[in-house]
C-alpha cells in the first residue's frame, strides 16, 4: 500500500522518536493503516508494554491513553487529541462511586476497562467486554456492582447467577442503536449474519446471531464461512474487516454508528504530537498502582 507523503512523514517520525503508534479499531482508516498495532484499547496498551520503544502514540480517547500510562509507566505516552473523551467514561467519576460504595458495602466493584483511571483505581477488579461474564462469576460473592456501562451488566447478567447491580451509564453510540434499524437492516441484507457489541441495548442483542467484542468480531469473521455481516458496533471497524476479508461484505446497520470522538485525531494531529512530544498523559502513582492492581486481578481471572 502506497503511503501518502503525510503518512509517510508520520512513519519516518515514529523512527527518528523510537515511538510506535496505536490505533483503535474505531479510528479512521488513513490512521489505521500506518499504525504498528490496532485492537482495543486494553489490548494495544498491553501489546505497546511488550515493545521497546520510548514513546508511545495513541489514537483513541483519554481514557485508552490513560490506560497506556497505567502499564508502561517507564514509556511517555501521547495523545494527539486531549479533546478525545468519551461519553461512558464520564458517567462515573471516583467520588460518585466511592458514594455508591458506601451504600453497597462488601459489594465488590467491577469496572469495564473503559473507564478513567482514577475510577479504575477505586476499582476491585476491570472486565473487558470479551471477558465480563468470566470475571463476575471468578467473585466468590453473590453480589457485584458493575460500573459504568449499563448494557454489559444487563448482558452479564444474562449469564451469572449473581445479582449484578449497575451503573445508569452507557456508550451513547451503541446505547442509540434500536431494534428497527437492525431489522431494517436484516431485511435489506436477509443472508447476513448479525454481530453485535454487548454495549448494545437488550432488545438489540436479543436480535443478534453473534455478541463479540470488537476484537471478537474480527476473529469470528476471519473463520465464517458466512459473506455477508451486519457490523453491530462502531463503522470504523468496518475498515479492518474489509481489509482482512476481502471477498465478504460489510453492512452498518445504523449511520449513527460513529463516534465523533474516535474520529477527532488526524494525520495532523499525530504529526504535531511526534514533532513537540505533547500532549503527555500521565496518571498519579498511587493511582496507576491501584488502578493496575484491578487490572491485574482481572488478568489473573483464570480462562474457561
Amino acid at each position: 500500500m502506497a503511503l501518502s507523503a503525510q503518512q509517510q512523514e508520520i512513519r519516518d517520525w515514529l523512527a527518528q522518536r523510537e515511538a510506535i503508534l496505536l490505533a483503535h479499531n474505531y479510528q479512521p482508516g488513513e490512521i489505521q493503516d500506518i499504525a504498528d498495532f490496532t485492537g482495543d484499547s486494553l489490548g494495544l496498551s498491553q501489546a505497546a508494554a511488550r515493545t521497546g520503544a520510548r514513546v508511545i502514540v495513541f489514537c483513541g480517547v483519554h481514557f485508552m491513553a490513560e490506560t497506556a500510562a497505567i502499564l508502561c509507566p517507564e514509556k511517555t505516552v501521547l495523545l494527539p487529541r486531549l479533546d478525545a473523551g468519551c461519553y461512558m467514561a464520564a458517567t462515573v467519576t471516583p467520588e460518585s462511586l466511592r458514594a455508591k460504595k458506601a451504600q453497597l458495602p462488601g459489594v465488590p466493584v467491577v469496572t469495564y476497562v473503559n473507564s478513567t483511571a482514577a475510577v479504575k483505581a477505586e476499582s476491585d477488579i476491570c472486565c473487558t467486554s470479551a471477558n465480563a461474564v468470566r470475571v463476575v462469576n471468578s467473585l466468590p460473592q453473590d453480589q457485584v456492582l458493575m460500573v459504568p456501562d449499563r448494557n454489559l451488566a444487563l448482558y452479564t447478567q444474562r449469564y451469572s447467577p449473581k445479582k449484578i447491580h449497575f451503573w445508569a451509564g452507557c456508550c451513547n453510540i451503541h446505547d442509540a442503536l434500536s431494534r428497527d434499524e437492525v431489522l431494517a437492516c436484516r431485511e435489506e441484507h436477509p443472508r447476513a449474519v448479525f454481530l453485535a457489541h454487548p454495549e448494545c441495548r437488550p432488545e438489540v442483542l436479543d436480535l443478534a446471531d453473534v455478541i463479540r467484542s470488537t476484537a471478537g468480531m474480527l476473529a469470528y469473521v476471519r473463520q465464517a464461512e458466512q459473506k455477508e455481516f451486519i457490523i453491530g458496533t462502531e463503522m470504523g471497524i468496518i475498515h479492518t474487516l474489509t481489509k482482512e476479508n476481502p471477498g465478504k461484505r460489510f453492512y452498518s446497520p445504523s449511520p449513527h454508528l460513529l463516534c465523533p470522538d474516535m474520529k477527532k485525531i488526524g494525520l495532523g494531529d499525530i504529526l504535531a504530537a511526534l514533532k513537540d512530544l505533547k500532549p503527555i498523559i500521565t496518571v498519579p502513582e498511587d493511582i496507576r498502582l491501584r488502578a493496575l492492581a484491578a487490572v491485574n486481578r482481572m488478568l489473573a481471572v483464570p480462562r474457561d
